[in-house]
C-alpha cells in the first residue's frame, strides 16, 4: 500500500529507475515514434556526420595555432586541438538532438506512453508549451556555460568526465521531467513530484549520461531518455494519486 505521503517504500522506488529504463526500450522502437521522431533524428545524425567531416580540419587547425599555440612540429596543441574539437562537436550535436526532442517527440512520447501504460490518469495540464520553451531555454542558460567552464578540467581527465556526466544527469532531469509532467500532472503536483523524485530522476538521468558523449549515438540518446523519464515521472504521480 501507498504511504499517506502517496510514496512507496524504499526499494521499490530504486526499482522503479531500472522499470522505467526497461520499459521505455519497446516505446522507443514503437512505428509510431520511428515514424515522427526518427527520421528527423536520421536526417540530423547524417548532417551531423557531414558538418563533422567538413568542420574537422579547420576547427583543429584554429584550436591548434590560435588556442593552443602551435610552433613547427610540436605535438601536443594538435593532440588538444583534436580532443577539444571532439568535445565541442560531440557538444553541438548533443544540444541539437536535445532541441529536436524536446519540440518534436515529447508530446507525442507522453501520448503513446500514456496510451500504453496509464490510460486512466487524469489530465491536468499543469504544464504548458511555452512553459516547455522557459523551462529548456533556462536550462541551456545554465548548462553550456558550466559545460564550458569544465574544458579547463581536461588537464585533469578523471575530473572532466565526472563533472561532464553529473553536468549531463543535470540536463537530463531538468530538461525531461518538466515536458513528461506537463500535459497530466497539474502545478503543485509537478513540484511535489520533482521535489520528492529528484534523487531517482537524477539517478536516471547519470544512468543515460554516457550515451550522450558516444558519437552518432547521442543524437538518439535523448530520445530514449525522453520516454524513460516519462515512465518514470508518470509512475510517480500514478502513485502518488494512489
Amino acid at each position: 500500500m501507498p504511504e499517506a505521503s502517496g510514496l512507496r517504500p524504499g526499494p521499490q522506488r530504486a526499482r522503479s529507475v531500472a522499470a522505467a529504463l526497461a520499459r521505455a526500450a519497446p516505446v522507443f522502437l514503437s512505428p509510431r515514434i520511428v515514424a515522427v521522431v526518427f527520421v528527423p533524428l536520421l536526417v540530423a545524425a547524417f548532417a551531423f556526420v557531414i558538418v563533422g567531416w567538413l568542420a574537422w580540419a579547420p576547427l583543429t587547425t584554429w584550436l591548434a595555432t590560435s588556442v593552443f599555440g602551435a610552433a613547427p612540429g610540436s605535438t601536443w596543441p594538435a593532440i588538444a586541438a583534436g580532443i577539444v574539437a571532439f568535445l565541442l562537436l560531440t557538444f553541438g550535436a548533443l544540444l541539437a538532438a536535445l532541441a529536436a526532442i524536446a519540440t518534436l517527440a515529447m508530446p507525442v512520447i507522453v501520448r503513446v506512453v500514456a496510451a500504453r501504460d496509464y490510460p486512466g490518469l487524469e489530465r491536468r495540464h499543469g504544464g504548458t508549451a511555452a512553459g516547455s520553451v522557459v523551462n529548456a531555454a533556462l536550462t541551456f542558460a545554465v548548462f553550456v556555460p558550466a559545460w564550458l567552464a569544465s574544458l579547463f578540467l581536461l588537464a585533469l581527465p578523471p575530473l572532466f568526465v565526472a563533472v561532464s556526466l553529473l553536468l549531463s544527469a543535470w540536463l537530463n532531469t531538468r530538461l525531461f521531467r518538466y515536458d513528461a509532467l506537463a500535459d497530466h500532472a497539474d502545478a503543485q503536483e509537478m513540484r511535489r513530484i520533482c521535489r520528492a523524485a529528484r534523487g531517482r530522476m537524477f539517478a536516471l538521468g547519470l544512468i543515460l549520461a554516457p550515451l550522450s558523449y558516444i558519437p552518432i549515438v547521442n543524437l538518439f540518446a535523448p530520445l530514449y531518455a525522453g520516454v524513460a523519464f516519462t515512465y518514470l515521472c508518470l509512475d510517480e504521480l500514478a502513485v502518488a494519486r494512489a
